[in-house]
């Protein structure tokens, strides 16, 4: 799995984002607000929990072999999280009790901080949050 950071294309330095789960569905679904976060292998980033959650969506709205083939295609784009991360996040999640987010996108959120990435979402838990670019 790769580790993320600024990327250098031809000279220029390209900020990453992270795409939580409700991005990807989003893209996957043909959303077109979403059209400029892509699964760039270069750019986008998120975590195997994410991966999880929108392997099981589609596997419950779609079948095995759509989920099986979008679990595919976002596999790229899955980075390593350490210990720290998961603890922080259920810190975050503790705090935000009644917002309801998820594990995985309290983990994601913090992944993306930590890597200077830009937190993409249409999950209202995290509208106006710090680093976070909310598109419905």
């Amino acid at each position: 799995m790769k580790n993320p950071s600024l990327i250098k294309n031809e000279g220029k330095i390209k900020m990453q984002y992270f795409l939580d789960t409700y991005a990807i569905i989003e893209i996957v679904m043909g959303n077109e607000n979403y059209r400029e976060y892509i699964f760039d292998n270069e750019q986008a980033i998120c975590t195997i929990f994410n991966l999880m959650e929108t392997h099981f969506y589609f596997l419950k709205n779609f079948g095995p072999i759509k989920a099986d083939e979008v679990y595919s295609s976002v596999k790229p784009i899955v980075i390593d999280i350490d210990d720290s991360l998961i603890k922080d996040a259920n810190a975050l999640k503790l705090k935000h009790l009644r917002s309801r987010m998820s594990f995985a996108d309290c983990i994601g959120y913090l992944t993306a901080l930590r890597f200077n990435a830009k937190f993409i979402t249409g999950d209202y838990a995290f509208k106006g949050m710090e680093n976070v670019e909310f598109i419905k």
